[in-house]
């Protein structure tokens, strides 16, 4: 396992070194049939993906459904995870939510209880300047005392995080590093060259594009956040340890590998279910095929995936490896 640390660093030339990196997989959350938290099921999760040699855990994510869960479900997640976990690896907790009140109490809540960092989108439904953007950030790192990380997923918040704004409040000292969740690797590489330009080498940067993961690291990414991390932690342990070798190579066979993987995200068709529904229902689906959680169960409105989208997803499982 790749030694990871929130503090931060100072490599022998003086410059500051990411405060996180490696692979940082975002929990799914199991759920039982009648939509509580399997917090059985959700501990050998956390079990699965420490022994498959992840560096850090992200809780409350996208993948965790974290839009989807009231806050008493939010919290069952925070306190099972910390509890369990007990400092092995840093733990950080998604704090999305609408607005900055809102954001505020889930992150208050989650310093409390000592996670290692808080994740903040851009608020959204109502749409906001860049200018309220920026404020949101500032107010979450004055009013709450952990590493914040902002997360770039325009598919979701509808607005995109303007690089010379994320550069300058890690200048400030206000963000700690960045989730970039937008697919676009040009965008992600221009990131890379302007911080390490500016100097900001203590700003972590991590792609959450899960295909594209040997071309982001060897870009200068510090780390990836892949939601189908969750089906093979192992994987993407291996792909980083190969690129910190520099064997490019071998890095690449293997995020063949996962691609060939990721098409269980496919099991459904558009026409029945929305892709997230598809891809959240697939990676449960492949967790519990793989014996890693008691229910393929996602929260509703989601469609799960039936009989026939559940095989297919077995039959892609067989042949890459996983069972």
């Amino acid at each position: 396992m790749t030694a990871i640390t929130t503090a931060s660093l100072t490599s022998p030339a003086g410059a500051a070194a990411p405060s996180l990196t490696g692979v940082v997989p975002p929990v799914c959350t199991p759920l039982t049939p009648d939509f509580e938290v399997d917090v059985a099921s959700l501990l050998r999760l956390v079990d699965f993906q420490l022994a498959g040699g992840v560096d850090g855990l992200f809780i409350l994510g996208s993948s965790s459904e974290v839009a989807f869960l009231p806050d008493r479900h939010r919290q069952t997640v925070i306190d099972a995870v910390l509890g369990h976990v007990g400092g092995q690896v840093p733990v950080l907790v998604g704090v999305i939510d609408m607005t900055t009140m809102r954001v505020l109490d889930h992150a208050h809540r989650a310093v409390r209880d000592g996670c290692a960092g808080i994740v903040a989108t851009a608020p959204f439904y109502t749409r906001t300047h860049p200018a309220e953007i920026e404020l949101h950030l500032r107010r979450l790192a004055e009013q709450c005392e952990a590493p914040l990380y902002a997360y770039d997923l325009p598919v979701s918040v509808h607005s995109n995080l303007d690089h010379d704004m994320l550069l300058r409040l890690a200048a400030d000292g206000v963000l700690a590093g960045l989730k970039d969740s937008t697919g676009d690797d040009a965008g992600l590489r221009d990131l890379i060259v302007a911080r390490n330009d500016a100097g900001l080498t203590g700003f972590s940067v991590l792609t959450g594009s899960e295909l594209t993961v040997d071309s982001a690291l060897r870009m200068g990414a510090d780390g990836v956040v892949p939601g189908l991390g969750n089906v093979d932690p192992h994987g993407y342990a291996t792909l980083y340890a190969h690129a910190r070798a520099g064997d490019w190579e071998r890095a690449g066979r293997e995020q063949e590998r996962l691609l060939r993987l990721m098409r269980i995200v496919r099991a459904a068709p558009a026409s029945r279910m929305g892709r997230g529904s598809s891809a959240l229902g697939a990676f449960k689906t492949a967790l519990q095929l793989r014996g890693v959680i008691e229910h393929a169960v996602t929260a509703p409105p989601q469609i799960p995936l039936d009989t026939t989208e559940t095989e297919y997803v077995r039959q892609i499982l067989i042949a890459t490896g996983l069972l």
